[in-house]
């Protein structure tokens, strides 16, 4: 039978970071009952993204938050929007760089990731902000 199932996690971040989430996104998956399917990620914020990244070196990440911070610069003459900070700007950009959903197959009833992949939330700000990801699960709930 098709199953449509909806949560919404709310990820409270460290400030700018990469913060993995794919075990919270797994229990949603489980709690779904879906065998095969998909899995529809959603950050409904402008100022982080997600990401689907490498899960072992965690030199990988932090070489990905030099590179962008080398990218777009916080810098207080740059920018013209400054509403909420001199990261404001800053962390719009980045989210426009990367992206606000992932879609990832489900097979046996589990996220269909690589060894080496993560999902990660990318917090853009550098102050601690309480965000919401949908998780929209799809699919058969048993396997034909």
């Amino acid at each position: 039978m098709l199953t449509q199932y909806q949560n919404i996690l709310t990820i409270q971040t460290a400030g700018k970071s990469l913060q993995p989430i794919t075990s919270q996104v797994q229990a949603v998956v489980k709690a779904s009952g879906v065998q095969t399917g998909l899995c529809t990620l959603f950050v409904r914020h402008t100022s982080a993204s997600l990401l689907i990244q490498e899960n072992a070196d965690p030199d990988v990440l932090k070489d990905l938050e030099t590179f962008f911070a080398q990218l777009v610069p916080e810098s207080p003459h740059r920018y013209r929007h400054s509403t909420e900070g001199l990261d404001d700007m800053p962390a719009h950009i980045r989210s426009a760089l990367t992206q606000t959903s992932e879609q990832i197959p489900i097979t046996q009833g589990r996220l269909a990731l690589g060894t080496w992949q993560g999902i990660y939330l990318w917090e853009h700000r550098q102050r601690p902000q309480g965000r919401s990801v949908i998780v929209h699960v799809s699919g058969l709930d048993r396997e034909d």
